[in-house]
């Protein structure tokens, strides 16, 4: 019965992608092909055992072990049905699918002690929270092809408390795990799963191309440390979609690598399409940076829904990342409740040691930010550029953000160059009006 299933339900989601899409909800999800799989295997068939206290990481392990050497054409779908399934962390292999049924959960063991370590992304030079490597995430993947993550939106569970407690005990050895992280890959397609409790950053496809997460819903306390979202980095052709986000740190947030490592490594993010995000997070809902020594450039970023947020939009670097953000579009932004609506700012982000050169400079150029909408926003703006490597071609055209009688709602800028349309409160005097009904219309 749980073959049909599957079946039907794959079947509905070509269906859905292809034909209920009206030509007003454009997507970018068609970039990866959603493939069926004839060859079906549940972790059951390897011995796994939902009741949520019996350790399954041989089942998994096993499971894969076939998928990848037995290679059945087309690649092969593990079914997990409904039930607690607690596990080690694993690696998935090359044309496979991950199907969680509704009611399954895939929940991450709480030992950390016997938790794998691997190497240090070279973009890094080390892990991005203590020298040395870094612990294996939790659903882990490198150097493969043709790759889904789907189902009934079933659950991946982190269990991340307990390395939310190191962090702030201080007791870590490595960098936290990631909860799913795919390196060195392409063909990515991430949907209709939840995703819950992270240890560190939730999604992070890193040197990856011909990626897809839609329709996933992501979730940890707004308390909980790093907690981010998506994190793009040193990627391309990425299409984030149709996701609801609440997590503990910026909700989706593109990278490409730290300082020195990063500017020698030279893998940059591009071609990355964000749309219809709904979330919330005391830090942001789109963020660029800090890490952005690799370049990061065409960027879209349209109808961002935020809620109780530090800021809705946020764009950050910092001296010594070197590299660019270039060519970066963002429109049709709601955010209800913000410390600040838009920050540009070139002093965020630490060092990963005393290595980096200061004198390495980021440039910040054609940052397009339109039809943005803020109540209850305490601070309107602030761009802050650098005095060696000024910001330039900022663009801010039909811009209205709101606080109470008593907030802070004009503009600081400084080090920056660009036009602006329609700003509400009032920008800054370094945003000239004239001439930005052409720029900045011609953008969009």
């Amino acid at each position: 019965m749980w073959r049909l299933s599957v079946s039907i339900f794959l079947f509905s989601c070509l269906f859905v992608s292809s034909s209920s899409l009206g030509d007003s909800e454009a997507t970018c999800s068609g970039i990866v092909p959603l493939r069926y799989r004839y060859d079906k295997i549940s972790i059951t068939d390897f011995g796994g055992v939902g009741d949520g206290r019996t350790e399954n990481t041989k089942a998994f392990r096993a499971a894969i072990y076939r998928i990848q050497h037995l290679k059945r054409r087309g690649g092969t779908l593990l079914y997990i049905p409904p039930g607690v399934y607690l596990t080690e962390s694993f690696n998935l292999t090359s044309h496979m699918t991950l199907y969680l049924a509704k009611g399954a959960v895939i929940r991450a063991v709480q030992d950390t002690w016997n938790w794998p370590l691997i190497d240090p992304l070279p973009s890094y030079g080390r892990g991005r929270e203590l020298p040395g490597g870094r612990y294996m995430s939790f659903i882990h993947g490198d150097g493969l092809r043709d790759v889904v993550i789907t189902g009934q939106n079933g659950t991946i569970d982190g269990q991340g408390e307990v390395w939310w407690n190191m962090w702030r005990s201080r007791t870590l050895k490595y960098t936290r795990p990631n909860l799913i992280e795919f390196k060195d890959s392409k063909e990515i397609i991430i949907s209709n799963v939840i995703f819950q409790n992270s240890p560190f950053w939730n999604i992070h496809p890193v040197y990856c191309s011909n990626v897809v997460i839609h329709h996933v819903t992501i979730l940890a306390p707004q308390d909980s440390p790093n907690t981010d979202g998506i994190d793009p980095d040193s990627s391309y052709n990425v299409c984030i979609e149709d996701s609801y986000i609440s997590t503990g740190d910026d909700l989706v947030a593109i990278k490409s690598g730290w300082d020195q490592y990063g500017i020698a490594y030279g893998r940059p993010s591009s071609n990355i399409t964000i749309r219809r995000i709904t979330g919330s997070s005391p830090f942001a809902g789109i963020a660029i940076g800090s890490e952005t020594s690799g370049g990061i450039k065409n960027i879209i970023a349209e109808h961002i829904t935020l809620s109780n947020m530090g800021v809705g939009v946020n764009i950050k670097t910092n001296i010594g990342r070197g590299g660019y953000i270039k060519n970066i579009k963002i429109s049709d932004v709601y955010v209800d409740t913000a410390k600040y609506g838009i920050k540009i700012a070139g002093d965020t982000g630490d060092h990963p040691d005393e290595n980096y050169n200061p004198n390495a400079l980021p440039v910040v150029k054609g940052i397009h930010i339109k039809n943005v909408w803020g109540v209850n926003v305490r601070n309107a703006g602030s761009i802050q550029g650098l005095k060696g490597s000024p910001f330039t071609g900022i663009c801010l055209s039909e811009i209205n953000l709101h606080g109470s009688l008593n907030s802070y709602k004009t503009w600081k800028c400084s080090d920056v160059s660009g036009t602006s349309l329609k700003v509400s409160p009032w920008p800054c005097s370094e945003l000239r009006t004239t001439g930005g009904s052409n720029l900045c219309s011609s953008t969009f």
